[in-house]
C-alpha cells in the first residue's frame, strides 16, 4: 500500500484511515482491527480502591480508534466492541463480558466518544498539539457524561458518590493519555505529510 500524496493526506475532511486506498475490505479490517485494539487496550488494566471501575487502556484505545478512523467506520468499531461484549466475548476491561456490570455505561460513552472525536478529526482536530487536546478531553467528558451515571444507577450510588468512585480517581491517568495522543496523533500527519 502507498501513502497518499502529501497534498492531499493534509487535506481537510480526511481522517488516517482514508490515506489506505478505500473498499469494503478496508473498511471491514479497520472495523474489525479497531474493536480488537479496545479489547487488547481494555485488558491493560488496573482495579483502583473503593471502585468497581478498573484503570484501564480501553477509553484511551477508543478515542484513538474513533479519531484515526472517523465518526462512521469509529462508531462501527466501538459498536462491535460492545456488541461481542455484551454477547460474552471476554474483552472489556479485566477479560469481563455482558451488560449488567457497573462500568457498562463507560463502554456505551466510548461508543459516542468516538463518533464525536471522529467527526472532530474529518475537521482537522487531530492535526496540531491543542486541538487534538480539546478532542481528547471532549471525547473523555462525554465517556464520562455516560459512565458516571450509569455507574450510580447500576450500583445504587449517589451521583457524588459516582463522581468520586467513577471520575476523580481516573483524571490524572485521562490527562497522561491526551498528552500521549497529543503527541502521537500530530506526529503521524507530519510523518504522512514528509513521505507522501
Amino acid at each position: 500500500m502507498s501513502i497518499a500524496a502529501p497534498a492531499r493526506s493534509l487535506r481537510p475532511g480526511i481522517v488516517l484511515a482514508d490515506l489506505i486506498p478505500a473498499s469494503r475490505a478496508r473498511d471491514i479490517a479497520l472495523v474489525v482491527g479497531g474493536a480488537a485494539l479496545t479489547g487488547l487496550a481494555a485488558q491493560i488494566s488496573v482495579p483502583v480502591p473503593g471502585s468497581p471501575v478498573p484503570v484501564s487502556g480501553q477509553t484511551f484505545a477508543a478515542l484513538l480508534v474513533g479519531t484515526a478512523l472517523g465518526a462512521r467506520l469509529g462508531f462501527l468499531a466501538l459498536a462491535l466492541y460492545a456488541v461481542a461484549g455484551t454477547a460474552g466475548v471476554p474483552w472489556f476491561a479485566q477479560a469481563t463480558s455482558g451488560y449488567g456490570m457497573p462500568s457498562f455505561g463507560y463502554v456505551l460513552g466510548m461508543l459516542l466518544a468516538a463518533t464525536v472525536v471522529g467527526a472532530l478529526a474529518r475537521r482537522g482536530a487531530d492535526r496540531s498539539v491543542l486541538r487534538t487536546a480539546g478532542a481528547m478531553v471532549l471525547g473523555s467528558a462525554i465517556i464520562y457524561a455516560v459512565g458516571v451515571p450509569y455507574l450510580a444507577l447500576a450500583t445504587g450510588m449517589t451521583l457524588g458518590q459516582a463522581v468520586a468512585a467513577g471520575l476523580v480517581p481516573f483524571l490524572i491517568g485521562d490527562a497522561l493519555k491526551a498528552a500521549l495522543a497529543m503527541g502521537a496523533l500530530p506526529a503521524a500527519w507530519k510523518l504522512v505529510g514528509r513521505k507522501g
